[in-house]
């Protein structure tokens, strides 16, 4: 979604670094680094955000019992959502707690109830996956997982198809390239460098100095 791509800039969310580039936590290096958490100090983006979330959902026809944020990112967006749609929330960390009740799905959830996943981020999908996989085990069907921006990696791709989860988002790598392309928001040489990471996200390295 251009209106998307178009705030994330507006906002200086997105970072470009091809010299030092940034570490993801899945260890990957990248000259890209999408920060969404700023939204949420913005009024205005931040309901544009949450509006473009509810088309979503009613251009997809998602219909579920639940909304769960993943930690911490997601939670947010999970809470304004569930609060607009008047549904149950819950949030899942990373890793159980290691205290108390241990739980890693905090709030009360169901067995055999729908849930669908809010996320603020995908780069390789491996901690919303896990999310997922922990509703899952709760047992819960997890009927989509939506995001912010997806950094539209092969690897993401792949792992939510191999797991049978729906994945769908607001803006995406492509999206925001051709944008800030648009915009002069990055020169050429950038553009380059950031579409041969996208091609070999393991292999690319940052810039001796």
């Amino acid at each position: 979604m251009k209106e998307i791509a178009e705030l994330l800039l507006k906002l200086s969310a997105v970072e470009l670094d091809t010299e030092n580039g940034f570490t993801y936590a899945s260890g990957i290096k990248s000259p890209i680094y999408c920060d969404n958490r700023v939204i949420i100090s913005y009024p205005q983006e931040r309901s544009m955000v949450v509006d473009a979330f509810l088309k979503l959902i009613n251009e997809k026809k998602l219909s579920f019992d639940i909304i769960a944020g993943v930690a911490t990112s997601g939670i947010p967006w999970a809470a304004i959502i569930a609060e607009r749609l008047q549904k149950p929330l819950v949030y899942v960390r990373a890793s159980a707690k290691d205290h108390g009740k241990e739980n890693k799905i905090e709030g009360e959830i169901e067995e055999g109830k729908s849930v669908l996943v809010i996320e603020d981020l995908i780069s390789t999908g491996g901690s919303s996956l896990g999310a997922c996989k922990a509703l899952q085990d709760s047992p819960c069907s997890v009927i989509a997982c939506l995001a912010i921006f997806n950094y539209g990696l092969d690897i993401s791709a792949k792992s939510f198809s191999e797991a049978k989860i729906p994945l769908y988002s607001l803006s995406d790598f492509s999206e925001l390239l051709r944008v800030a392309v648009e915009t002069k928001y990055i020169e050429e040489k950038e553009k380059k460098s950031l579409l041969n990471w996208h091609k070999h996200p393991k292999q690319w390295k940052p810039k001796p100095t």
